[in-house]
């Protein structure tokens, strides 16, 4: 078969395929699950899917703290496959034990203009976000050629992003097309599959953050949960259960539109406005739909935590798939610039 024909072959081969990760950073919470895990689930069912954990990207700010990255490994996998990713389904494996990779960053990285790494959109944010840490480091200055390598190896059609993070994979398509113009065809541009909104505040109206303590994980117990429900900002209007509330300026409304049926919605929005319901009956009812929506998910995470070595079997395969595809591009990349 001629080069032209197994590229075409890979490319054929891969043109429903999906690409994507998160970092290890700690346990999931449900802003994960909404922005980005409940999509990875739905697209698991249309398409080849391949989901990666990003421990070499968690490096580029936690390099100083390396030995901890790899303790969150196994409890974000939980998360995945308790929240319902399906190893039979998808390629569930660890970027760092892909060392096709490295070597195809570093290629990459030979064509990447600096003044490109340097206009990425959040690089300066994240610099003055994060200056507490020495980020003056060239793997995060690179960070964007690292990302590009994650995705066109797998030489996905779909790259499933939120709306913010569409900037940061025209930067991944227009790497792509330099390594195409001198090297002739081969990479397919990835296209974004953009991931539908879902407003999930933290618990006290800010981004819900593992650093703020204002979340809910996906792990976490109903007694834990419920004073924290309790406790949750409402109307700042509403101060006494006979004043009409706006559901739209409620902390609490937000989680319905996640948790609760259309019905039940509009019910608790007639409720509130007429304050014929309270804030109080509202978090009753929120914590029942908490409840119903979690309780399988603690079912499934239940049989990897009673068998741990379970998630590192999943690991294990996912690696060894995702190796497989990543030798076919490889080989297609170093026949392509000659080497």
């Amino acid at each position: 078969m001629s080069d032209e024909a197994k590229i075409a072959a890979l490319n054929k081969s891969a043109s429903n395929r999906a690409v994507s990760g998160m970092r290890p950073t700690g346990a999931l919470h449900l802003g994960h699950y909404f922005g980005a895990i409940k999509n990875w689930v739905e697209m698991q069912k249309e398409m080849e899917t391949f989901f990666f954990v990003a421990d070499w990207h968690a490096l580029t700010s936690e390099y100083e703290n390396a030995r901890h990255i790899q303790d969150f490994v196994p409890e974000m996998v939980k998360d995945w496959l308790a929240a319902g990713l399906d190893p039979e389904k998808s390629v569930i494996y660890r970027q760092s034990h892909i060392k096709e990779l490295a070597e195809l960053h570093l290629i990459l990285s030979m064509i990447s203009p600096v003044s490109w790494l340097e206009r990425c959109p959040t690089y300066k944010e994240q610099l003055q976000q994060l200056s507490h840490k020495d980020l003056g480091t060239y793997g995060f200055l690179g960070y964007p050629v690292l990302m590009t390598s994650d995705i066109i190896m797998f030489r996905p059609r779909w790259v499933p992003v939120g709306q913010d993070q569409v900037p940061h994979l025209e930067m991944s398509r227009e790497i792509c097309r330099r390594f195409n113009n001198f090297y002739g065809e081969f990479f397919p541009e990835p296209e974004a599959r953009l991931t539908p909104q879902a407003k999930c505040p933290g618990l006290d109206g800010r981004k819900m953050s593992k650093s703020y303590g204002n979340s809910i994980q996906l792990s976490e117990s109903m007694e834990s949960i419920t004073p924290k429900i309790r406790g949750m900002f409402t109307d700042p209007a509403r101060l006494r259960r006979s004043d009409p509330g706006d559901p739209d300026k409620c902390n609490l409304f937000p989680y319905h539109e996640l948790l609760t049926g259309m019905e039940q919605q509009k019910e608790i929005r007639e409720g509130c406005t007429s304050a014929s319901l309270g804030c109080v009956d509202c978090k009753a009812i929120l914590l029942k739909g908490l409840e119903a929506f979690l309780a399988p998910l603690h079912e499934r995470r239940a049989v990897y935590d009673a068998e741990p070595k379970k998630v590192w079997e999943v690991l294990e395969a996912g690696d060894e798939r995702a190796r497989a595809e990543a030798r076919k591009t490889r080989e297609g990349v170093r026949t392509r610039i000659g080497f």
